[in-house]
């Protein structure tokens, strides 16, 4: 006997599924499977908002001024330290002058001395070429870069510097200059910009010495065509901060002798 099914408009229990129904099942079935995993994600909160972001932003913020903090009594404790030491030890008048020396060598005292500070900005986001010839700028020229910092900083000490300080922090022969997007991150501590760089020693050397490096050089190329910030200035008679960070060696090790 034959099923109904068999025959052009039969309803028989052999009724076959359409694809376009199949389809249209399907794809309910995957919208059901992204608003489950896009709640469980969101956790009731609004997963379109740079909410995360901003957080991830306050808490560098909040890191960075602990660590200003934490710098600031780190140095207090140091100078009692010392005044202690000073007070307490049998060493003689030569002994403290080659600790003063070492010291200041160090970066962690105090030092005083004619400076030069040179600025560094971003150009202004809607920035055009100043000069024919130019391409448009792209964003990445708009903004100091860290190989800018680290060719002032490197240029200064070519130029003799005794003693630099980078913001409000003195360099020490540990520190490092890094640059994340367009923010300055220094011994853990976050800045933006304009970027100040000062420089204690023999003012004209250190203008010279900046004025014949060749990736400063390159920089003006930009500051010329693009607006990028670029300024020198002589400061005068001025005192950089002593170091008051950790001294301790993370991944070098002192040569033994």
């Amino acid at each position: 006997m034959s099923n109904s099914a068999d025959f052009p408009g039969g309803t028989g229990r052999g009724r076959r599924w359409r694809p376009v129904r199949l389809l249209t099942i399907a794809v309910f079935a995957l919208a059901g499977l992204i608003f489950v995993t896009s709640f469980n994600t969101a956790k009731g909160t609004n997963i379109r908002t740079d909410a995360s972001l901003l957080k991830l932003s306050d808490l560098i913020q909040e890191r960075s001024r602990e660590n200003k903090d934490l710098e600031e009594s780190n140095g207090s404790l140091r100078g009692d330290v010392d005044s202690l030491a000073q007070r307490d030890s049998p060493g003689t008048k030569a002994d403290d002058a080659r600790l003063k020396a070492l010291e200041k060598n160090a970066g962690t005292r105090k030092l005083g001395g004619d400076a030069v500070t040179v600025t560094l900005t971003d150009a202004p986001p809607d920035a055009t070429a100043k000069l024919p010839g130019y391409p448009e700028p792209q964003p990445n020229d708009l903004v100091i870069h860290q190989q800018d910092l680290q060719a002032v900083v490197n240029a200064l000490w070519q130029g003799g510097a005794e003693g630099i300080k980078v913001m409000d922090q003195r360099l020490i022969s540990t520190s490092a200059v890094r640059c994340v997007g367009n923010t300055l991150i220094l011994q853990g501590r976050v800045y933006s910009p304009p970027y100040k760089v000062t420089a204690v020693g023999d003012p004209d050397k250190l203008k010279q010495a900046l004025a014949a490096s060749p990736e400063i050089q390159n920089y003006m190329l930009y500051v010329n065509a693009y607006g990028l910030g670029w300024k020198v200035d002589d400061d005068g008679a001025v005192t950089l901060p002593g170091y008051s960070g950790t001294v301790d060696l993370h991944y070098a090790k002192p040569v033994e002798q």
